[in-house]
């Protein structure tokens, strides 16, 4: 006998499950976004509280999304820009992948991502007379660029990275001016 409607049940099931998957990432990617607002802002203990908020919810969907065979990238990607940014502006040493408990593709695009940022946070020094803030924030992005150029794979193997690369590259060149 057919089984339609049993099916037709898990399926309901998995399209919910999915749905609040997805309404979950986003929210991640709302709080990661928050958090890189108030650290421009200035307000790095409110950015600190939102980014441990986002990774409690990252690592509570984590098995489900893996579960459903989604993707989590995105999601890693931001929280992995956001969490480097945090690192620069404390003047830490930014941590890898493993330390951040984030996958190597989606740390090595958020890396990228954080250049705009961190070129932001150079702007906002300079704008402030703080060229030696500003002088520290060109050299992390000048770093950050010369350890990822090496890197050639195929979109198929990292999404996006290649022109990441380029716009990391002109986001440099644009902050060197700035500087200069």
């Amino acid at each position: 006998m057919l089984d339609i409607k049993e099916i037709e049940k898990s399926l309901i099931k998995k399209e919910a499950v999915l749905d609040e998957l997805i309404r979950k990432n986003r929210e991640i990617v709302r709080i990661t976004a928050n958090s890189i607002k108030e650290m421009h802002a200035g307000n790095l203990e409110e950015a600190k509280k939102l980014l441990d908020a986002g990774e409690k919810e990252m690592k509570a969907i984590s098995a489900e999304v893996s579960k459903y065979g989604m993707d989590s990238n995105h999601i890693m990607q931001e929280y992995a820009e956001a969490r480097l940014l945090l690192f620069a502006i404390e003047r830490k040493e930014l941590p890898g992948s493993r330390e951040l408990g984030v996958a190597p593709e989606p740390y090595l695009t958020g890396l990228l991502d954080c250049m705009g940022e961190l070129k932001r946070q150079m702007y906002e020094s300079l704008r402030k007379g703080k060229r030696k803030d500003a002088e520290y924030y060109f050299e992390l992005m000048e770093k950050i660029y010369d350890e990822l150029l090496p890197l050639k794979f195929s979109s198929a193997l990292l999404p996006d990275f290649r022109r990441k690369q380029d716009v990391a590259r002109m986001q440099i060149e644009q902050a060197r001016g700035e500087l200069l």
